[in-house]
């Protein structure tokens, strides 16, 4: 387990232990780049923040952005709920952190590192469709899924059922193979996110929230495909 951060820990050394905190400094608009030599105290103080509650929140935050659950446990329609509750929220929260991070990026140090309008287009473009997959997943696909584990739960015969999953699932696993392409051509753009040595604490910290973003994603398809979707097709199976 990491160090729990303290009231007296600086914002800068904060982000250079784990520059996925600076979405939480983002949120609260405190200056992690210029501003990183002060103290949560100072900058709580000065911001007339809670200094209990954003130590609390930083570090809920931390400590538990590494922990991966054993779900292969979980019933199909259970395990679509946690990906909702989990990695769909995940993106929705910190598209508009990155998003915003690389449009500063391209401000400030474009001229000299123009693959960042790469990146930032990229990630534009990907954001836009993992947020329209997700609505296809939450408004058609997961719903049908909640049904027929409704309908199994209850005693019924899937044969009832009129729809097939197989075309929704199909069009999300192409759609999973889309953007996986799409972040490992960031990747590397990026140089495997690792910032040039004359990157700010923006840069670093924009480049981490990509990487993690990637593996919240790989995580997120993984999921899917690996777990979720093959459970499906057999209850899908089961009485046919």
């Amino acid at each position: 387990m990491k160090r729990a951060v303290t009231g007296s820990d600086t914002i800068g050394t904060i982000v250079a232990s784990d520059y996925k905190a600076s979405a939480i400094f983002y949120k609260h608009k405190i200056d992690f780049c210029c501003g990183g030599g002060k103290s949560i105290v100072e900058v709580c103080a000065s911001k007339n923040l809670d200094t209990a509650e954003i130590l609390k929140e930083i570090n809920e935050f931390i400590q538990g952005s590494d922990t991966r659950e054993d779900l292969t446990g979980l019933a199909p329609d259970e395990l679509a709920k946690y990906i909702v509750e989990i990695h769909h929220k995940y993106v929705r929260e910190h598209v508009p952190v990155i998003r915003d991070f690389l449009k500063k990026l391209c401000a400030q140090h474009g001229h000299h590192h123009p693959e960042l309008f790469s990146i930032s287009q990229q990630f534009e473009e990907g954001a836009e469709q993992l947020l329209l997959h997700m609505n296809k997943e939450e408004g058609v696909l997961f719903p049908m899924i909640s049904n027929m584990m409704e309908m199994k739960r209850a005693g019924k015969s899937q044969d009832s059922i009129l729809y097939s999953t197989y075309m929704p699932i199909r069009m999300m696993r192409q759609e999973h193979d889309v953007e996986g392409q799409r972040f490992a051509r960031i990747a590397e753009l990026s140089s495997q996110y690792t910032a040039p040595e004359d990157g700010c604490n923006t840069y670093r910290a924009a480049y981490a929230l990509l990487q993690e973003f990637e593996r919240d994603l790989h995580h997120h398809i993984h999921l899917e495909n690996n777990i979720l979707f093959p459970a499906v097709a057999a209850l899908e199976e089961t009485d046919h």
